[in-house]
């Protein structure tokens, strides 16, 4: 099926549309009162309601999220897409510091991993009386030997 028969004629439900973009009730309501969601309308019950472009755009708003990016944030960077394509280049720049804000945390979660690996290979060689146990915490007097 191709993207073009896949898009519905009617619109999606607060419910379908949280299915759709795996957020929250809570949160997908925090962002229509937010104004983060133009062109927002309302079905003949006054609830709202949701076409494909607003979907899409609600799934770019969580990575956004999820990437770091602040409500007062999210506000600037709507206002720059409704500008239109002129303010192709400050998005671009918002979306680089992000993805340079990203790197960095891979980079200490990189080490950290790295440490905890470094962690378990000394206490497997401990365990299997192939490395003394030493402790960076107590000093070698201190600790107790393990039949005390």
């Amino acid at each position: 099926m191709t993207d073009a028969a896949e898009k519905r004629s009617h619109p999606y439900t607060m419910k379908e549309t949280c299915g759709r973009i795996g957020m929250n009730y809570e949160a997908l309501k925090f962002y229509c009162n937010e104004g983060l969601v133009p062109g927002l309308k309302r079905n003949e019950h006054n609830h709202r309601v949701f076409d494909e472009h607003q979907v899409a755009w609600l799934e770019g708003l969580g990575c956004l999220r999820r990437c770091g990016m602040g409500i007062k944030e999210m506000k600037r960077y709507r206002d720059l897409c409704l500008e239109g394509r002129s303010s192709i280049p400050e998005r671009q720049r918002m979306l680089d510091a992000k993805r340079h804000e990203l790197q960095a945390q891979v980079k200490e979660i990189r080490d950290s991993i790295a440490y905890i690996d470094r962690k378990q290979r000394f206490y497997d060689d401990v365990q299997a009386g192939r490395a003394e146990y030493h402790s960076n915490l107590l000093p070698d007097k201190l600790e107790k030997p393990d039949n005390e």
